[in-house]
């Protein structure tokens, strides 16, 4: 399993949420202690926004404690909207183009978590995109296929149902857990103004994801306490939308079908 945090509040250097806490996302990366496995090894990456261009993107295949890259840019890039992943593949080889977040237009994307069956329908999922979003694929993962997909049910527009619909779609398509393995996913989205994010599984279990929200409205969200303090941090509970835009943050119900 991956770990994952994002951040909206007042610009501060990366490296005050990635690099410099006490159980940071670089600390996670070799010693997470809510994962399967402590060490994250199969790559990284950070989107971060700066004005209304689409994302700032890094990505590197190398684990992120030996990129010797990542503490400088992260002392160095400030933005007051970004994200960041470190990678444990279940899936898709380790390659740059397979590292989260995903970027498409002003969007970015990342994913923990795993959906075993959607390689028997992968085919069918792919003739659901148009062309346009078809020819922007350039990984081989199950996560930018289902980022693909919201943007195809209408994500630059209406957010929040277009991740609903892409998740009936999945649930209606896949084995959704009736096999071996559980579908399990963790999600966090942006376009650069609003954070979205959300848990959901057929057992259950999804990847952990927790939010801190500071007195100036400052929100983090996080795999893991960043600070180690989970009575300082509120799990995000599974099947609800977490919505982060201004100085706002909503939870509301995802209506999924079972």
């Amino acid at each position: 399993m991956c770990r994952l945090l994002a951040y909206k509040g007042p610009a501060i250097a990366l490296e005050e949420v990635i690099i410099k806490p006490a159980h940071s996302l670089l600390e996670q990366s070799h010693h997470a202690s809510e994962a399967k496995i402590a060490v994250q090894g199969d790559g990284f990456g950070i989107a971060w926004y700066d004005g209304p261009r689409g994302p700032g993107l890094y990505r590197d295949v190398l684990p992120a404690w030996s990129d010797g890259n990542l503490p400088s840019l992260c002392r160095m890039i400030r933005s007051d909207l970004f994200l960041a992943h470190v990678r444990a593949s279940t899936g898709g080889e380790t390659s740059r183009l397979n590292c989260h977040p995903f970027q498409h237009g002003r969007w970015s994307f990342m994913h923990n978590g795993q959906i075993p069956d959607i390689a028997q329908v992968q085919r069918s999922l792919e003739a659901r995109l148009p062309d346009e979003l078809y020819h922007a694929r350039r990984g081989t993962t199950d996560s930018e296929l289902v980022f693909l997909l919201m943007l195809a049910h209408g994500l630059e527009t209406s957010p929040g149902p277009a991740i609903t619909a892409t998740l009936s779609l999945l649930r209606a398509t896949c084995r959704w857990g009736q096999g071996k393995s559980a579908a399990r996913l963790t999600c966090v989205l942006s376009d650069g103004n609003t954070i979205y994010a959300f848990r959901c599984s057929s057992d259950g279990r999804a990847p952990t994801l927790y939010s801190q929200r500071s007195a100036d409205r400052t929100v983090r969200l996080a795999s893991e306490p960043l600070d180690g303090q989970t009575a300082n941090w509120h799990p995000v509970a599974e099947d609800v939308l977490l919505t982060i835009t201004g100085k706002d943050m909503s939870i509301e119900d995802m209506a999924l079908p079972a």
